[in-house]
């Protein structure tokens, strides 16, 4: 199990069999060019409100950016895995028509930002992404906006920068170790140290690996409304499956941040205590009906912080895509 070789051919045939999987339940492929010296303009599906697109460095490599025009403190928002910044589309053209600016960029590995071969993507990375995108764009104050995955980013930025962030918004996310937190299970699968393996064997058989993506895909389904099933299979499925269906994949990436999940919560929480000391406002807009990133979830981080406050809204995982009127009301309201 240890040999090289062995792993080397499991990780080819996972990243294989997922592509077809979600290839499988994928309503379009997204192609881009992500190499060359020159940054050419992504083949992004259209979405609604006008946004200049750039590109910042970082290691030599672009991360991809979304500026929505508008007044600060600029919300600089980060996605989960597998997704990537488009998750935002619905919420972040609502808020700069209400004349705030937006920042949304694809972490490296994801989306239209660079995909380096066999580079160390990592939550320490995802977090150095983001403060070079803010470095680089020079928003002035921000509002950190995390979700799933992209919730400690989203923290350890703040915690990190007090004085230049005047607030954190989270949506259905996690942050550190606690007894009501779950990972999907498909998620879980992948991050377990003790059935990883087990993930990565059943991953390469196409078949099973349908079967794993189906299986997760309809326990997300069974909670939702047939408007908002309907939603997710024309939507956001097709933003989910463009991830591993473009090429380069995202499937690197993908695997290495489910690998680093365990370590990123364990580093997390010797951060927990910093969160007593964070006094801006923090604000925790919820889909109510996540099975997995739940209420119980949502109130325990905001247990942590002495000025939170909890939304909840009928919606599942993403309650940005699934309620995005709400959402911006919740995020506008005063605190």
């Amino acid at each position: 199990m240890g040999d090289e070789r062995y792993q080397a051919m499991s990780r080819r045939g996972f990243m294989q069999a997922m592509t077809m999987a979600m290839a499988a339940g994928a309503a379009f492929s997204l192609s881009l060019d992500a190499r060359g010296d020159t940054a050419p303009t992504p083949k992004l599906a259209p979405s609604p409100g006008k946004f200049t697109e750039r590109f910042v460095m970082r290691d030599g490599h672009r991360i991809y950016v979304r500026d929505y025009p508008g007044k600060g403190p600029a919300y600089v928002m980060v996605h989960g895995f597998p997704d990537n910044a488009r998750i935002y589309e619905e919420i972040a053209p609502r808020l700069s028509g209400a004349g705030h600016r937006v920042i949304a960029f694809d972490f490296l590995g994801f989306g239209a930002s660079d995909k380096p071969d066999g580079y160390a993507y990592s939550f320490v990375q995802q977090l150095a992404d983001m403060k070079a995108v803010v470095a680089a764009l020079k928003p002035g104050p921000v509002i950190t906006v995390g979700h799933d995955a992209g919730g400690p980013a989203a923290i350890n930025f703040a915690l990190d920068n007090p004085d230049s962030v005047e607030g954190i918004v989270l949506f259905n996310c996690y942050y550190a170790n606690s007894p009501v937190l779950a990972f999907p299970d498909f998620i879980e699968l992948c991050c377990n140290p003790k059935t990883k393996l087990l993930a990565h064997a059943m991953m390469t058989d196409p078949a099973q690996a349908q079967y794993l993506f189906n299986f997760q895909q309809g326990l997300l389904l069974r909670n939702m409304t047939p408007a908002l099933q309907e939603r997710f299979k024309t939507r956001l499925q097709p933003i989910i499956a463009s991830n591993f269906t473009s090429q380069p994949s995202a499937m690197p990436a993908f695997l290495a941040m489910t690998g680093d999940a365990y370590a990123n919560l364990a580093a997390n929480d010797r951060r927990v205590p910093e969160l007593r000391a964070f006094k801006k406002p923090v604000r925790l807009i919820w889909g109510k009906w996540d099975k997995y990133l739940n209420e119980a979830v949502a109130r325990d981080i905001a247990g942590h912080f002495p000025n939170a406050t909890y939304t909840g809204l009928d919606a599942e995982h993403w309650p940005q895509y699934d309620a995005p009127d709400e959402v911006v009301r919740a995020m506008l309201s005063p605190a």
